[in-house]
């Protein structure tokens, strides 16, 4: 017999046949650590799921990858959920993930720190882009759900806090796919609208999920282009968001976020009475401080007779001047007195003094002064300096005297 042989085409589509016909393989779960994640840019997501003996070729369409709320990483353990195919081309099998969550935690966790972490990096929770709340605002907006708890509690504690405050309800969706994009919606029509002061953005409570529209990024970046300051009250206290991060302030309850936003009247009266009744004591305490001024300067004798005051300035006033004049004239003595014994002593050491009491300078023409008798000779022309001029001399004869002996030179 001659065999019936079959084109490769016609096997790889067999395959795919037996395949999509096995119940097992059509809806599977499987486990498994991802490696070699690689989005394509139509959207496509290809990686393989391995475990410690084996691992599996696999692809996600973008359909599903669109959906993932969280980014899956190499190295991370995930459950899947797909079916088994041939790609009949590479005649090769793979799985088609349809479903992905983390193992052992939750995705929307994943999710959270995963976008918290990439905002933070962004600089949108740095404390120098959070404006400052309006601490008197005449209009406040109120985005939320008109019809959940939450309004009704904003509403009733800002009236009671400040009635002249206005309040506007700007209806959102605070819960499921839609409300992403209506809480965003919202937020751009009070910006355009220019006239809140402040916006309050919450709800209730409620479980991670509830709240998951104010995880999103959208609604994140939203807030942080607005700019009008706002009150992040999503949920209970220990409800956390990353609408709390990104808003210029959190309120743990809507509640709380009523009295942030509006001041108490009634408190702002009491303080700014009790100031007033401060005022008041410190200006009576001034006043009576400056009675007891005057009437301590009544009793002084210079406010009773000033002009005894001023007599007795004056006389103190000579009396020193007396004292002043004494003692100048007392220094100049002394100086006067200190000088001449100066030039006392100045002309016993004068040259012209010496020579008073009959001797003479006698000087070569060089100008040298003659200090002995070798320093001339017989013949050389002198001039000898007395106490009235000078005189001019001729040595004839030099004589050397050695106590009382002369010797002729």
């Amino acid at each position: 017999m001659t065999p019936k042989v079959y084109s490769v085409t016609q096997v790889n589509f067999y395959i795919r046949g037996l395949l999509e016909k096995d119940f097992i393989l059509q809806s599977l779960w499987m486990r498994g650590e991802i490696s070699n994640w690689k989005r394509h840019s139509s959207g496509h997501c290809y990686f393989t799921l391995k475990d410690s003996e084996s691992a599996m070729a696999c692809v996600m369409f973008r359909g599903d990858a669109m959906v993932l709320p969280f980014t899956p990483q190499n190295g991370q353990e995930v459950i899947v959920c797909g079916y088994v195919g041939v790609y009949e081309k590479t005649g090769q099998y793979q799985f088609y993930a349809q479903l992905m969550e983390p193992a052992g935690v939750g995705a929307l966790s994943i999710a959270f720190t995963q976008l918290k972490e990439k905002l933070e990096q962004e600089g949108l929770f740095d404390a120098d882009f959070k404006r400052e709340i309006n601490p008197y605002p005449k209009t406040v907006a109120v985005i939320t759900s008109p019809t959940g708890a939450a309004v009704r509690d904003i509403i009733q504690i800002a009236k009671r806090r400040d009635p002249s405050v206005q309040l506007v309800v700007v209806p959102a969706l605070v819960q499921g796919q839609e409300a992403a994009p209506s809480l965003v919606s919202a937020i751009k029509q009070v910006n355009a609208w220019g006239k809140a002061d402040t916006i309050i953005l919450g709800r209730g409570g409620g479980s991670m999920e509830d709240l998951w529209a104010f995880n999103e990024e959208v609604v994140a970046r939203a807030i942080f282009a607005s700019s009008i300051p706002i009150i992040s009250a999503v949920g209970h206290e220990t409800d956390v968001t990353i609408a709390d991060f990104v808003a210029d302030l959190r309120a743990p309850t809507p509640s709380a976020a009523a009295e942030l936003a509006v001041p108490d009247r009634q408190a702002e009266r009491d303080r700014l009475h009790a100031l007033t009744l401060r005022i008041q004591f410190a200006e009576d305490k001034f006043l009576q401080h400056g009675r007891q001024m005057v009437l301590s300067f009544e009793k002084r004798a210079g406010f009773r007779r000033p002009m005894e005051l001023l007599a007795q300035g004056a006389l103190t006033l000579s009396h020193l001047e007396e004292r002043m004049d004494r003692a100048l004239t007392r220094q100049l003595q002394e100086e006067q007195n200190r000088l001449l014994g100066l030039c006392d002593k100045l002309e016993l050491l004068s040259p012209m003094k010496v020579l008073g009491r009959g001797y003479a300078l006698a000087k070569k023409e060089s100008g040298q002064l003659v200090r002995q008798v070798d320093d001339v000779e017989e013949g050389e022309k002198l001039s000898l300096l007395v106490t009235d001029g000078t005189i001019g001399v001729t040595v004839t004869k030099k004589e050397i005297i050695h106590g009382k002996e002369k010797t002729d030179v």
